[in-house]
């Protein structure tokens, strides 16, 4: 075979649809559904978050390997592909975080740094960044890799923005919503290039589906509307089905056999590359001011002069014991309740406990991680749950009463 029929063996048809009104639609309903359907496996079903992210990066791995063989785009296996690499991506940040101990803000940068890099090696591999011409194997890798990158991004971020400074879910979403309309409207009437101004809405639909997702599930006191992750989860589901089902009669998403491959980013390349340079300048002006906006609100509302955590802890110390009083009690779903609370109230407290005494914080978070997977396995073990919380409540209280 010569060369160029073998690089006509690899060219398929586009494996990727129309961006329309429904695109932005489900691309939004399945970020949430990357939020919600994470917790309902993880915490409503108790199953825990390394074994949630097996089963999904597993799931993952088999869908993604058919959209892979697929030589065309089919809506319902593209948009499931595009719902578990959303899971996905939600869990490796949560594992990262919750797991590992790693801060947000260090999972933000990281993935910053890899999402841009893959930017970078793509285009300058391919030429070109538009997703009408992902019609071969490789472009479809850095695809995928870049989504994948957004997901996981995005989850930092939201989470970042939402509970570990304290803006709340609607207000991070309603942030995030005028950052996308702003961006239509830059493309709309200034001539922002069409392949930047998708790829920095898409990677914001991340932090704004999610942050939809945790108003809609979480209670009422936490600032969400209650919901819970399972009722939102199969609503959103169902709704991402209605559409898939809709586009798979109508194809009014496929790309059209006769349309032409995209093979340039855009015509005036220099211009694209002042415009990318002054969106991340922006967009890196905004996020470390307000950053430190965020943290200076924070300190100010702690007391300067406290140099260590003690008095600080006994709410938590409160949760714990009613925590360990429904253990002990067989009350699973009371302490489940308790749990929910702890890891609530630990996360809006994070940041000024952090700027009292990291290292104590540090200490304390790793046996509540503990606690909180303990109480919410489901396998219900009475006594590991109580030597948990027993070792928390010991380390909670040497804090507590330095």
């Amino acid at each position: 075979m010569s060369s160029a029929e073998q690089n006509k063996a690899q060219i398929i048809l586009s494996k990727v649809p129309e961006v329309t009104i429904f695109f932005w639609i489900i691309k939004i309903l399945c970020t949430t559904v990357g939020e919600t359907f994470s917790d309902f496996i993880n915490v409503t079903l108790g199953v825990g978050l390394v074994p949630t992210t097996i089963i999904m990066g597993i799931a993952f791995l088999i869908v993604g390997y058919l959209q892979f063989r697929a030589v065309k785009y089919i809506p319902g296996l593209y948009w499931f592909t595009v719902v578990l690499i959303s899971v996905f991506g939600t869990l490796v940040t949560d594992n990262l975080t919750d797991g590992m101990g790693v801060p947000l803000e260090v999972s933000t940068i990281v993935f910053s740094i890899l999402l841009l890099l893959t930017f970078l090696l793509w285009y300058l591999s391919e030429k070109t960044l538009s997703i009408h011409s992902v019609f071969t194997r490789k472009r479809e890798a850095f695809y995928w890799s870049t989504i994948l990158f957004t997901f996981a991004l995005g989850t930092a971020v939201g989470d970042l923005y939402s509970e570990q400074l304290g803006l709340g879910y609607l207000p991070t979403g309603l942030i995030v919503a005028g950052i996308i309309i702003s961006v239509f409207l830059a493309w709309k009437f200034l001539k922002l290039d069409a392949v930047l101004a998708f790829w920095v809405a898409y990677i914001f639909t991340r932090p704004l589906g999610a942050s939809l997702g945790d108003y809609l599930s979480q209670p009422v006191k936490y600032g969400g509307l209650g919901l819970g992750a399972t009722i939102t989860s199969v609503i959103f589901l169902l709704a991402i089905l209605g559409i898939i089902v809709y586009l798979g009669l109508t194809k009014y998403d496929t790309v059209k056999k006769n349309a032409a491959p995209v093979n340039t980013l855009n015509n005036k390349k220099q211009n694209v590359f002042i415009q990318t340079i002054v969106v991340l300048f922006l967009f890196l002006a905004a996020g470390t001011g307000s950053y430190a906006i965020c943290s200076n609100n924070i300190a100010r509302q702690a007391d300067s002069s406290l140099t260590s955590l003690t008095g600080q802890l006994s709410d938590f110390v409160t949760i714990e014991n009613d925590m360990l009083n429904a253990v002990n009690a067989k009350d699973f779903a009371a302490a489940k309740t308790k749990a929910d609370d702890l890891e609530h109230n630990w996360d809006v407290a994070a940041a000024r406990l952090k700027s009292i005494d990291k290292t104590a914080w540090t200490d304390i978070d790793g046996t509540i991680d503990s606690v909180l997977a303990d109480v919410r396995s489901g396998n219900q073990d009475v006594n590991k749950c109580v030597s948990a919380i027993n070792a928390s409540l010991s380390t909670l209280n040497s804090t507590n009463k330095k």
